[in-house]
């Protein structure tokens, strides 16, 4: 008798599959979504579905959905993000564990945010992932920002024509998801759900989700970083491919539409070798980590936990010992 996911053994932190070889997002609603062993369940009326948490990116949760204690339980263990959406926008809940025990990147991301002229670095390279063919050296902040605003503007006026969707401009109230258009309801729908994706694979990746080189000021500051990367490329055609078909459902087409394009498109794979590329220039060397640690954070869990002390010149101690004088007589 072939096992199912709910009968497999409970995955170990060592065999949690790789944050780019997960699935990137999936959306339930009206269910109830509990736990039985490693997997989850999602019950509705037509019956119940086995889902292996392990494999998850990040779980979106829309209307009419309850989800216990322990599906969380769950989820969090398995490093699986967990975001609650709907027509009202998207609130953030919950957040599975880092996939690494290195704190490598995180200490990275800080180095990087704290300087100022470091920081501004970090948002320049961002611009010229979005936009390959521009060179944002030498560019200020409100610079980059003005750029940014012209360069989508163009991409909504594009994609308007390539799909035949009459745009008029974007607007988006929050709480009020009913109140836009077609196209802008498939525009905030796919949105949400790269919010979602980016959340779960920087705290994948053991990266603070409040430390951005964009945005600022919002606990997910370096989400929303994250997440714009991939907007021009991935959200907003998806959108416009929903909204040339209509206005029923369009949230649900624009989901289906993206998840297709992040699936053929290996997003999750990118999304993890650009955060790592963005901050590797900023990556102590002499950290003392565990061998693997250093090239796979997020990827593969490193053999052992190390935990370091700092001194007084900017190298570290190993911790688990006294320091103290006289310490081992």
């Amino acid at each position: 008798m072939a096992t199912t996911p709910a009968r497999r053994p409970v995955s170990s932190p060592r065999e949690l599959t790789r944050i780019a070889d997960r699935v990137s997002f999936l959306y339930l609603e009206r269910c109830t979504i509990h736990r039985e062993d490693n997997a989850i369940t999602a019950t509705d009326e037509s019956g119940v579905r086995y889902i292996p948490s392990a494999t998850i990116g990040v779980l979106l949760l829309g209307p009419g959905t309850r989800v216990t204690h322990q599906a969380m339980s769950v989820l969090g263990e398995s490093g699986a993000g967990v975001v609650w959406v709907g027509e009202q926008g998207v609130r953030y809940y919950a957040g599975g564990r880092a996939l690494t025990r290195s704190a490598g990147l995180v200490e990275a991301q800080a180095t990087a945010w704290a300087n100022r002229r470091h920081r501004l670095d970090v948002a320049r390279e961002m611009y010229r992932l979005r936009f390959p063919d521009a060179d944002p050296a030498g560019m200020t902040r409100r610079e980059l920002l003005g750029g940014e605003g012209t360069r989508v503007k163009e991409v909504y006026r594009a994609e308007a024509a390539r799909t035949g969707v009459r745009w008029v401009r974007r607007t988006y109230g929050p709480g009020d998801f009913a109140a836009g258009d077609a196209p802008n309801q498939a525009v905030t729908a796919a949105a949400q759900c790269l919010y979602g994706v980016a959340h779960s694979v920087v705290v994948a990746l053991g990266c603070s989700p409040s430390l951005g080189f964009v945005h600022s000021g919002h606990e997910r500051s370096f989400v929303l970083d994250v997440a714009d990367l991939y907007k021009v490329e991935f959200g907003i055609p998806a959108a416009f491919d929903a909204a040339a078909e209509g206005p029923e459902d369009v949230a649900g087409r624009t989901r289906r539409a993206l998840r297709e394009r992040i699936r053929a498109g290996r997003l999750l794979e990118r999304v993890v070798a650009d955060v790592r590329g963005l901050l590797a220039p900023y990556r102590q060397t002499d950290t003392g980590e565990a061998p693997g640690a250093g090239g796979q954070d997020g990827l593969d869990a490193p053999e052992e936990d190390v935990v370091l002390l700092h001194d007084d010149h900017d190298s570290m101690l190993p911790g688990g010992r006294n320091h103290g004088a006289g310490a081992g007589r």
